[in-house]
């Protein structure tokens, strides 16, 4: 039996290094219909947790100098286009994604929207190209969980950001309502990968993904695992009964 390092793939034990490549691959192919994927995974709820993490970071609408943020595993752009929005363009954003298909579409939207206040970088999560102590944000929504070691890439949110900077992870978490946890199982199971299928043609890709958020850490113990990263005054808000939540912490 092999002693290499494992992560989880779905219910799955893999490799680190197998973990990624099939990650990639996921992403790959539902890069085109990722909206398409996020609407059929909530339910079409992720559009307002976006809006409501995007608030509680409150990018200032005016500064001597542009108000940094960098939005991990958000190849699309669909949180740093709502950051440049609320910010009034003062923001400036870099997209760091290690999937080139999901920046592809990023690039196009961008492009089209007119935006200039978005970089996109291919980079991984784990092994960020930036240097320390550069951004006043760290953002991230539905990506930890896909990355091979978490750990590793919150060492390294906390290492690129300056002393005062926030950590915001949106992701989807665990359901701790009688009843209403056994419904949104039966959903995650039975009726999403059916409308992966159907939608997307891509029944496989919507599985893990429904595994991996059973195999992510619960609310309390992803909130430890941010502080054991070295973050201060760490809380999370449970959104839609804890189908998602919402972590935030500060570097003192």
């Amino acid at each position: 039996m092999s002693d290499a390092p494992s992560a989880s793939f779905g219910f799955r034990d893999v490799t680190l290094d197998a973990k990624q490549d099939m990650v990639d691959e996921v992403f790959h192919r539902v890069a085109s219909r990722y909206d398409v994927m996020n609407d059929v995974m909530s339910a079409g709820l992720h559009r307002v947790w976006k809006d409501a993490m995007v608030s509680r970071l409150a990018p200032p609408r005016s500064g001597r100098r542009p108000f940094e943020v960098v939005d991990v595993a958000g190849g699309t752009g669909d949180i740093a286009f709502r950051i440049v929005e609320r910010s009034d363009g003062k923001a400036r954003v870099t997209v760091a994604d290690i999937n080139a298909s999901m920046l592809g579409v990023g690039r196009e939207r961008a492009e089209k929207r007119g935006i200039r206040t978005v970089d996109f970088v291919e980079a991984n999560a784990e092994a960020l190209p930036f240097e320390d102590g550069r951004f006043d944000a760290y953002t991230i929504a539905f990506g930890i969980r896909n990355v091979p070691r978490i750990d590793v890439a919150l060492s390294e949110a906390y290492r690129v950001l300056k002393p005062g900077g926030r950590f915001l992870c949106l992701e989807f978490s665990a359901v701790d309502v009688p009843l209403v946890d056994k419904v949104y199982d039966l959903y995650s199971f039975n009726v999403i990968p059916v409308m992966g299928r159907l939608v997307a043609k891509d029944e496989d890709s919507y599985r893990y993904l429904v595994e991996s958020i059973r195999r992510f850490p619960n609310q309390e113990r992803f909130k430890a695992m941010i502080e054991d990263a070295g973050f201060s005054r760490v809380t999370y808000t449970n959104l839609t009964m804890g189908v998602a939540a919402l972590h935030v912490g500060v570097k003192i």
